[in-house]
């Protein structure tokens, strides 16, 4: 009997979008062990030397010009791309899709980019394409670039989300909510003292930092936080950033034995376990790990447009506050070091496998 094959497709712009295909096939492995499951990111697989410098250039300008890139997500944050854009990306960037798609012949494809989905939803249209298509969406906004008539099922971060999608018109039989998916590793249980021994830690006052995947560090705030680091451990997670890493290393500054720098890393469910707040840009991927270990959030600069409304979505939900000025900072600092949160996190941990078994088990209705 053939095995059942599922295709997840993302693109490399940002590192959220990715991740969460990851951590989705991981919820499906542990579930349904048979599954042949294959992870893409669609446009740098087709196209491997141009894809880095689009990915770059989209960097550059969301650091570069928040304003800019705030305007175009806003301008399309209502409606669909329309027919000329969806053309055009397909013609420009996506024309051998189809055959990737022929070649691995998935029984369902999941999307976690807004890209490959429409690419796939335009397949399903214009050729005849007859697979079930899928769709996750990575923040806590309903963009209008997800939306496509040929996606037969929405996965969802929240209700919130959902409202938000069959207001701009999308049947709520096809929204299912299921919270995001994460590694496997943010629902574990680990003892602190091993974590402390492995990473040569000291139980104290903990606040980790952390700049998404590419590892955007505000100066100002850096040089504010470090000036606590006789009363506060910092951890400061950098990502790919490998430049900023080694900067910060050679920096006399931040050689102290409460500061700890890392680059790219595995192991934020361990330090996230350790860490009393978690001052953080507000990427969808990362608030759903600190809600679900319980670390409070501290957001600071968030990039106009997903940030933005993640930002927002958090911050009514209390599970943390926007940082305005770097002069509130201290009083943060002190409010925390006085009340250290409770590290018993298991109900958190339990929900998370039980949303984390919501997209198995949604998936593999649409299998059978």
């Amino acid at each position: 009997m053939r095995k059942k094959r599922i295709l997840l497709l993302s693109e490399g712009f940002g590192s959220g979008h990715t991740q969460a295909a990851h951590a989705l096939a991981s919820a499906l492995r542990r579930t349904n062990p048979g599954l042949i499951i294959r992870v893409l990111e669609l446009g740098a697989f087709l196209h491997p030397t141009i894809a880095p410098w689009i990915f770059t250039a989209y960097r550059k300008t969301v650091v570069s010009q928040p304003k800019l890139y705030g305007k175009l997500y806003r301008s399309q944050s209502k409606k669909p791309l329309n027919g000329f854009l969806q053309l055009a990306l397909h013609r420009i960037f996506y024309r051998k899709a189809e055959a990737v798609i022929e070649q691995l012949r998935p029984d369902i494809i999941i999307c976690t980019h807004p890209f490959p989905n429409l690419i796939v939803s335009r397949l399903k249209k214009q050729h005849g394409l007859h697979i079930p298509l899928c769709t996750l969406l990575t923040d806590y906004d309903a963009h209008g670039s997800w939306i496509n008539d040929e996606v037969d099922r929405y996965f969802v971060s929240a209700p919130d989300v959902k409202r938000r999608l069959v207001a701009k018109g999308v049947s709520s039989r096809r929204i299912k909510v299921t919270g995001l998916p994460v590694h496997p590793s943010i629902s574990e249980q680990y003892s602190v003292d091993e974590i402390y021994l492995e990473f040569g830690l000291r139980d104290m006052p903990t606040v980790m930092l952390m700049g998404g995947g590419w590892g955007l560090l505000d100066e100002k705030l850096l040089k504010r936080i470090v000036h606590w680091r006789d009363r506060v451990q910092l951890l400061f997670c950098l990502g790919t950033n490998e430049k900023a890493r080694q900067q910060l290393q050679s920096s006399e500054l931040y050689r102290h034995p409460n500061i700890h720098l890392f680059g790219y890393t595995r192991e934020i469910g361990k330090l996230m376990e350790v860490s009393d707040l978690l001052i953080t840009k507000p990427g969808g991927m990362t608030c759903t790990e600190a809600m679900i270990k319980g670390v409070p959030m501290l957001f600071y600069n968030p990039i106009p447009g997903q940030e933005e409304e993640n930002c927002q979505y958090f911050t009514e939900h209390g599970y943390g506050e926007e940082l305005t000025s770097l002069s509130e900072l201290d009083g943060y600092f002190t409010r925390f070091m006085e009340n250290r949160r409770d590290k018993n996190k298991n109900t958190r941990k339990s929900s998370s496998r039980r949303l984390s078994s919501l997209f198995a088990k949604s998936v593999m209705q649409m299998l059978r």
